[in-house]
């Protein structure tokens, strides 16, 4: 899809905007036929295994050529061997609904940690025949999260154990095509968090946003750079409805007006986008969307102004498209957000850069994190290496230039919340470097 030539207003005259071809790679997230009923799991997690076991196997001639491969039912003490399973981490302090009824539940404190990592976590590596406990003083629980296939190297011990060497992970998939190398400038707008109807947030500070990337702020120059931008991109969090009507009561009138509010508001300033600009809008925990990964697009009833643009796009959670043949991949947060309830990284880049390596967008689910029960498929694994790969709703700007082992090449970006900072992030097509919009409206006395 080639989008069309839009204009931007100047001083002087109308400048053309720029244009990009897009392509949505979204079909794999999205769910035809809703059914629950007979379906488990366990299943996804069978899918998983499946797929990456081919996957690690293939990559055993070049890491451990000598070493036969075997079962968890087949290992035998004393004896190298290859297993090839999902990791399970038995995690002491991780929550579960039965401490909701717990008889001894005023025993629990009433602060809860932000992280449920303990000294006393544990690996155990589990197969179709069996589940064996790990052991190995470099081998530490706290990187690692239930969910993710790996291949280990090492030998069962008189305990039972079986004791780690080595581990590989199935890191960077492969890259189809190669870094933009665009010779013209084009960029794309990602911003999450926007949060209209929240007392946090500013209106003010949305709207200068829209007035700038549409090109009704600034001088002529800022004005060119504004029409250089082919898409913006909203990264989930959009509106915030007031819970406390959510009470399973029926709602009177004005009830549903507080409700209906904060979309209205968000539907006029997209279709103040979307009359210059291609927009993605996708959901995320706040908004009126399913809960369980991966999300569904936001209903276009709900924006009956931008829908009447070709421009606006309402887009599953997590997104994934393709712009002048650059490919991004991302999420609203909630994937990367709980693997930071579970295990431990150097900031958030670090759990982006670990569920690209584990091939894996979100590992935790379903195990602490919601998702929809596929039966014959994962769609969370990440089968082409993108070359831009980005999380919303975090707590500030974060990116990073990151490499795999044949030459790919791929952009990580932490977007800040909006309503919380006022940044939007910026990426340059031509050659993925970013940099950030920050909006205020501090007024000196």
């Amino acid at each position: 899809m080639t989008i069309s030539t839009m204009e931007v207003d100047s001083g002087n005259g109308a400048l053309q905007r720029k244009q990009a071809t897009y392509n949505s790679l979204d079909e794999g997230f999205e769910i035809q036929k809703e059914m629950y009923r007979g379906q488990q799991y366990s299943q996804i997690y069978f899918a998983r295994l499946q797929l990456m076991r081919t996957l690690l196997y293939s990559l055993l001639p070049t890491w451990k050529p000598h070493l036969p491969s075997c079962t968890v039912l087949q290992l035998e003490e004393g004896k190298e061997c290859v297993i090839v399973g999902t990791l399970f981490k038995d995690m002491k302090l991780k929550p579960t609904i039965l401490d909701e009824y717990s008889k001894e539940r005023s025993t629990t404190p009433l602060v809860k940690p932000h992280n449920f990592i303990h000294s006393d976590d544990y690996l155990v590596l589990e197969d179709e025949s069996g589940r064996v406990k790990l052991s190995c003083p470099s081998l530490s629980p706290s990187v690692y999260v239930t969910g993710i296939v790996v291949a280990l190297h090492g030998k069962e011990t008189a305990a039972g154990d079986f004791m780690v060497e080595d581990i590989l992970e199935a890191d960077l998939p492969p890259q189809m095509k190669p870094p933009p190398s665009s010779v013209e400038d084009k960029f794309v707008v990602f911003v999450s968090g926007l949060s209209v109807g929240s007392t946090s947030a500013n209106p003010l500070h949305f709207q200068l946003f829209v007035d700038h990337i549409t090109g009704h702020l600034g001088d002529e120059q800022q004005q060119g750079i504004a029409a250089q931008i082919v898409q913006v991109v909203i990264a989930g969090d959009s509106v915030e409805l007031p819970r406390a009507l959510f009470s399973g009561q029926n709602l009177g009138s004005k009830d549903n007006s507080k409700l209906s509010e904060p979309v209205k508001e968000l539907d006029i300033l997209l279709t103040q986008v979307a009359s210059g600009i291609p927009i993605d809008i996708m959901p995320g925990a706040n908004d009126p969307a399913n809960f369980s990964m991966p999300q569904q697009p936001l209903n276009r009833c709900l924006f009956p102004g931008s829908k009447a643009y070709n421009t606006f796009r309402s887009c599953t959670n997590p997104h994934s498209f393709e712009l002048d043949n650059v490919r991004f991949l991302g999420s609203s947060g909630q994937n990367i957000d709980d693997l930071a309830k579970y295990s431990d990284a150097n900031g958030k880049l670090g759990f982006l850069e670990r569920t690209l390596r584990w091939r894996h967008i979100a590992p935790t689910a379903p195990n602490t994190l919601g998702c929809y029960p596929f039966t014959d498929r994962d769609p969370f694994f990440i089968e082409s290496c993108p070359h831009v790969y980005f999380v919303g709703n975090q707590e500030k700007y974060e990116t990073k230039l990151i490499e795999g082992p044949e030459g790919q090449v791929v952009r990580l970006i932490c977007i800040p919340r909006f309503s919380e900072t006022g940044i939007a992030v910026v990426l340059n097509l031509k050659n993925l470097q970013c940099h950030t919009l920050s909006f205020g409206t501090q007024f000196g006395s």
